[in-house]
């Protein structure tokens, strides 16, 4: 039930002091306790992990065994650990208390994970202060089929396959002509209503943010799984893995032929716009608008064919209209100048939108997410305006006579 407590299983304060004697330094970062088998040590940074799972993937009705550590603290707090299970805007959907570490059961402490229909996140709470990076709590759901209809781009006679809804579900109900579709649709013999989604279990592992270095500066991105699960996953497990480096943003739109900030792309190991990671991405509704810094996938016609291309948005303006058509599984909470620069370089083909000297991705990699604090909106971190040179005033000097 919400806002429900439960004493998460104690643990003996030996294990704390096993956790004490075992550190190990990590260059850069604080102390590292003993944790158990993780899915994403590679190229991440994991200095700031309480409480880590034993397994990524984790079967529905079973128990799911997690691991709770000092890092970096010196003795268990006075009243143990706290755990908070919360919805992204910061909402306490369960809480736990008076833990302290070890393994246990984290599905024992907080059984409201069984019922998530969305990802949620579990945060240590210590002395009345979030701790380390949440976990994610990812529910693994089935999606629905995607609906499509062909139509034509706004202002030209080019013909693409629009997107309307998920099953029975339309991106807009009051739009007469998509009703129209779907309801042709589902009166057509071949029709296919899709498998009713089923919850198999859990993806479960530590929040991360993707810092993304280029040529022309950082960009640290946020991801939002809440908003499009495995696509979020699908993106991190390519800059986790060495995908994007040494890759360009190879399409640089600033505006488009509205005059109206667009998108920046990049993704493409070719530089062509044609390349990718050598698999289609399923369609997922993100519930995450085309904003400012907001990032999604690219793709083709096709709904199923992402695969690693991405672009940042330059404004809601101009790309209000991607909603539903296009995939948002993140966005910039630094970088607003980075991106502002890779917007502003000189274009070689405006009409394919190539720059002359395509900015770098040198290196991305993945960095602990800091702790998100109940009742604080994950969201509330993004880039908020565009970047603009800062004025400084020119000292008052004496005039020549």
């Amino acid at each position: 039930m919400p806002g429900a407590n439960h004493q998460f299983p104690t643990r003996s304060i030996l294990a704390g002091v096993l956790a004490i004697i075992t550190l190990a330094p990590i260059p850069g970062g604080i102390a590292a306790g003993p944790t158990a088998p993780t899915p994403d040590l590679g190229r991440a940074n994991v200095d700031g992990d309480p409480l880590r799972p034993n397994a990524l993937y984790n079967r529905v009705g079973r128990p799911i065994p997690v691991v709770l550590s000092l890092r970096g603290r010196t003795e268990v707090p006075e009243d143990g650990f706290d755990l908070v299970l919360l919805a992204p805007d910061g909402t306490v959907l369960e809480s736990a208390i008076g833990g302290a570490p070890g393994e246990f059961d984290l599905l024992e402490a907080l059984p409201a994970i069984a019922d998530l229909a969305t990802t949620a996140r579990v945060q240590v709470i210590a002395d009345g202060v979030a701790t380390g990076s949440p976990l994610v709590i990812q529910p693994m759901i089935g999606r629905t089929p995607v609906r499509t209809t062909r139509d034509y781009r706004p202002g030209t006679t080019d013909p693409y396959t629009r997107i309307i809804g998920f099953g029975e579900e339309l991106l807009d109900p009051d739009d007469v002509s998509d009703v129209a579709v779907l309801e042709r649709a589902k009166a057509a013999p071949d029709w296919d209503p899709g498998e009713p989604p089923v919850l198999t279990g859990f993806r479960i592992f530590p929040d991360r943010d993707v810092l993304v270095d280029t040529t022309l500066g950082p960009i640290r991105v946020a991801l939002a799984p809440e908003a499009a699960p495995n696509t979020a996953w699908n993106f991190r497990h390519l800059a986790e893995n060495g995908f994007y480096d040494d890759t360009t943003f190879h399409r640089v739109v600033h505006f488009d032929r509205t005059g109206r900030r667009f998108v920046i792309q990049g993704g493409d190991p070719s530089g062509t716009g044609n390349g990718s990671a050598g698999w289609d991405l399923p369609m997922e509704r993100s519930t995450l608008q085309h904003d400012l810094g907001v990032i999604s996938m690219a793709r083709a016609d096709h709904p199923d064919s992402a695969g690693s291309q991405f672009f940042f948005c330059l404004g809601r303006e101009g790309t209000a209209r991607l909603d539903g058509q296009y995939c948002a599984f993140g966005y910039a909470v630094e970088g607003d100048k980075a991106i502002a620069d890779i917007a502003d370089v000189e274009i070689d083909d405006v009409a394919a939108g190539r720059p002359t000297e395509p900015p770098v991705i040198t290196r991305m990699t993945l960095v602990p997410a800091p702790p998100q604090t109940p009742g604080d909106d994950r969201a509330d971190r993004r880039i908020q305006s565009w970047w603009t040179p800062e004025v400084v005033d020119e000292p008052e000097t004496r005039q020549p006579r």
